[in-house]
């Protein structure tokens, strides 16, 4: 497994110097199953090897996260550095960081990444990248702690991030009733936005502010229907 690590860490990482290396394996293989086989049929391997190569810049970090989460242990790890480089991505700045790995047994590892290659679990249309100095879930396997995934959803910056979420369809449902106070749909959506997020973050959410939404939700739940 420390192996397989080690590759997924080499692709995601450095995804444009692995690009031959997509193509060459496939038709190796393809060479071995025609040889082994006698069917030539097996070297067209290589077209699905430079597909392959297209997509590993784009899909390799994400490939290596769902990797990381099925086989990983988990551990933490802080961003101790963070600094702007001078490539863009869609416009955007790509950031190069360095990180201390806490292992489970307490050992501390140093590890790199940038915007590009950071592997993130789960996979979202959205590079979550955690604030420098604050503490975050991250899986490894424990013999190639270097290779980690950040995992955002069990990470304090990603359930607040969540938390803030969930909390805009509330908001708007409040705002459609403010605007009608008789519509009994939008007062029916907004009583369902309600339990919805108490249901969702009654443990994770902050006190003051689910005593709130309860409190609304009495109010609700008293009001005649119109």
């Amino acid at each position: 497994m420390n192996a397989v690590s080690a590759v997924f860490y080499f692709l995601s990482q450095h995804p444009f110097l692995a690009l031959p290396l997509y193509p060459l394996t496939a038709l190796a293989i393809g060479a071995l199953l025609a040889w082994w086989t006698g069917g030539k049929g097996w070297y067209f391997l290589g077209v699905p090897g430079m597909m392959l190569a297209a997509m590993s810049p784009f899909f390799g970090s994400a490939v290596n996260a769902i990797f990381l989460n099925a086989a990983g242990t988990t551990g933490s790890a802080v961003i101790v550095h963070a600094e702007e480089t001078s490539s863009t991505l869609n416009d955007s700045p790509i950031w190069y960081y360095e990180a201390v790995v806490r292992t489970a047994d307490g050992r501390d590892v140093e590890t790199s990444f940038d915007t590009m290659s950071a592997s993130i679990y789960p996979w979202r249309n959205q590079i979550l990248i955690p604030p420098q100095g604050e503490r975050f879930v991250v899986k490894y396997v424990p013999g190639f702690p270097r290779n980690i995934a950040i995992m955002v959803d069990q990470s304090p910056y990603g359930r607040k991030r969540r938390i803030g979420e969930d909390r805009e369809p509330v908001e708007t449902a409040a705002a459609k009733l403010a605007a009608a106070p008789d519509n009994v749909r939008f007062r029916d959506a907004y009583r369902d936005a309600l339990t919805a997020f108490i249901a969702a973050h009654g443990t994770d959410a902050d006190p003051a502010l689910l005593a709130e939404y309860r409190a609304r939700l009495a109010v609700l739940g008293n009001a005649p229907a119109q």
